[in-house]
């Protein structure tokens, strides 16, 4: 039962494990297989997740959700603002650790205006928007920091290539909250919480430096060392908090993109189907093993960076296994209301096929112009 309940928590991690260990006897362990890791990708990712869990152990990111939602005066508002929360926050904390942060957050807005009729339909709007509101930015979402690494791709062009795609998903979460009533309602909650300044202060120059390093400004040799000293001193509980789980993912799954981009009829035939259409093949390859994945497989048999960063994130939406912030939304919804569940997957199918279809289209069209 112990090893069971530790498959279901690490569920991906043991994928990944299983995968590269059956591609090591196809591939025996040499020297090429140094050359498998993205080291700085793996550094960027783990300071980036230790600042932002000290950020939120001081409840920074609550705190200042929670003031914005007390100034929603209308349901449509509230929906407004907690997706457009989420979706910011995922481009500045990543997907996962938005929605970690931001679902309890709905949660409580709809509990406490007695509105939990439309909490799976929040819960999956939010889940959309921090699985599309991370593309923007290099370090939005855990496949965007590997490929802007991997490619050496310029911050302006990673931008430009992305924008379209983040004004459409932006617009299309927008026309999603305009079915709900502009209902007029008054949240008095208190909060007990106070904003530590002097941390929030330090943290954020932390988190600064954590971008600096991802934009290639600051060495990620040095932020390995001042960063985690200076957490170590000042909120040593976030570097216990960082997801290792999502680092060791990366870890696998590099070994095995790396074997099987030397077995032969692997290479040819990858190479061959990326090269028809690298959008559509990297959007299909998310629903079956999910975007990060996705991503360092396919980066091994393409040059054709643009495509395919557009298409593991548009592939983020889909089927519940297309991105692990689905699965964390599903997880939590579930233990929240277990007898809703086949509502929560009918609304996530019906929304997700949607996005998926529009966006992609619209990824189609934009590469065009």
């Amino acid at each position: 039962m112990k090893i069971l309940r530790f498959f279901k928590k690490n569920i991906v991690v043991c994928i990944a494990a299983l995968a590269a260990i059956v591609t090591m006897f196809l591939v025996p362990p040499d020297k090429q297989y140094l050359n498998y890791f993205d080291l700085k990708t793996l550094s960027c990712l783990f300071l980036t997740l230790a600042v932002v869990c000290a950020l939120r152990n001081i409840k920074f990111f609550t705190i200042l959700a929670r003031k914005l939602v007390l100034l929603s005066g209308n349901m449509r508002s509230l929906f407004l603002i907690l997706i457009i929360i989420t979706f910011i926050g995922s481009m500045i904390i990543a997907n996962d650790m938005a929605l970690i942060t931001f679902l309890p957050l709905g949660y409580f807005a709809l509990s406490v205006i007695k509105e939990e009729k439309y909490m799976a339909y929040l819960f999956v709007l939010q889940n959309v928007s921090a699985n599309l509101g991370g593309m923007l930015t290099p370090f939005g979402n855990p496949q965007n920091l590997y490929i802007y690494s991997y490619y050496n791709i310029p911050t302006l062009e990673f931008c430009k290539i992305m924008f379209p795609a983040f004004a459409l998903a932006v617009t299309l979460l927008v026309i999603a909250c305009l079915p709900i009533k502009a209902t007029k309602f008054n949240i008095t909650e208190e909060f007990p919480e106070k904003l530590n300044v002097k941390k929030t202060i330090l943290y954020c120059v932390l988190f600064f430096m954590s971008i600096l390093i991802v934009f290639r400004i600051v060495p990620f040799l040095v932020g390995l060392i001042i960063i985690p000293l200076i957490l170590l001193f000042t909120e040593k509980d976030s570097l216990l908090m960082v997801d290792y789980g999502l680092l060791l993912t990366f870890f696998f799954f590099f070994i095995f993109a790396g074997n099987m981009a030397r077995i032969e009829a692997v290479n040819t035939l990858m190479s061959s189907l990326l090269q028809k259409d690298t959008l559509l093949v990297s959007i299909l390859s998310c629903q079956f093993i999910s975007n990060v994945p996705s991503a360092i497989l396919l980066s091994r048999f393409t040059t054709d960076y643009a495509p395919l960063l557009l298409g593991v994130n548009i592939g983020g939406t889909g089927t519940l296994i297309a991105s692990l912030a689905s699965l964390i939304t599903f997880s939590e919804f579930k233990i929240l209301y277990p007898k809703q569940i086949k509502k929560y997957l009918i609304i996530f199918v019906i929304v997700n096929v949607a996005f998926l279809i529009i966006m992609t289209v619209g990824a189609k069209l934009f590469m065009n112009m």
